[in-house]
């Protein structure tokens, strides 16, 4: 299922695809009420025998869905994101689409293997296809190797990758560029921006899409 198809599908509004699945936040006000709801997630996941990530916060609750037999989205995410988000409603608890994000961190590599080796190691991740590692917790962000032909000893090569829902990116641009940030380099925008701090560090700002998408 394409980012597009997921939009698409009935139910879905309060979700938004940021790179690394389906995400949503519910604002529950209370811790109560968000273990409450995780109550209800749970019932209607073991249900649909489809499970998604919960993070439960004093005020709020961050979900995300993906299909890992997959490794991305499918129909069972869009079935599951339509009965959670009803079963929020039915618990007057309301979605902020504003809030969602995905971070991963990106390393520039010549010898990718050596690197990817080192990381796994001292952050104790495991490898997923050639060069991404994994917090096998899911709770981490995604450490992902960048093949480079050469090493650049006048930049720094570790950078963020930042995804954003299309619907907020231009307010985080604006805001990034207001905090004294810049844009060091908009070639590949809308897709994404590299900005960069006050010193040079760097984080590539994304509204997440894939080929099959569109921009409309």
């Amino acid at each position: 299922m394409t980012p597009k198809q997921f939009r698409d599908a009935d139910g879905t509004g309060d979700w938004r695809v940021v790179g690394d699945g389906a995400r949503a936040v519910f604002v529950t006000g209370s811790f109560s009420a968000g273990a409450a709801f995780v109550g209800a997630i749970a019932q209607v996941a073991d249900t649909l025998d489809h499970h998604p990530d919960v993070d439960l916060r004093p005020t709020l609750i961050a979900v995300r869905l993906v299909s890992r037999d997959v490794g991305d989205l499918s129909e069972r995410d869009a079935v599951l994101a339509r009965v959670i988000s009803a079963a929020a409603r039915e618990l007057d608890i309301v979605a902020d689409p504003s809030q969602v994000q995905s971070l991963q961190v990106a390393i520039d590599a010549v010898d990718v293997d050596a690197v990817r080796a080192f990381w796994n190691a001292v952050l104790g991740y495991g490898s997923v296809y050639d060069a991404d590692l994994r917090d096998p917790l899911d709770v981490g962000p995604n450490v992902w190797i960048q093949q480079i032909d050469a090493a650049r000893p006048e930049r720094n090569t570790i950078h963020l990758d930042l995804y954003v829902p299309r619907d907020q990116v231009e307010a985080r641009l604006a805001a990034a560029l207001a905090a004294g940030g810049r844009i060091a380099n908009d070639a590949f925008a809308p897709d994404w921006w590299t900005l960069a701090d006050p010193e040079g560090n760097e984080v590539d700002l994304a509204p997440w899409r894939d080929d099959s998408d569109d921009l409309d």
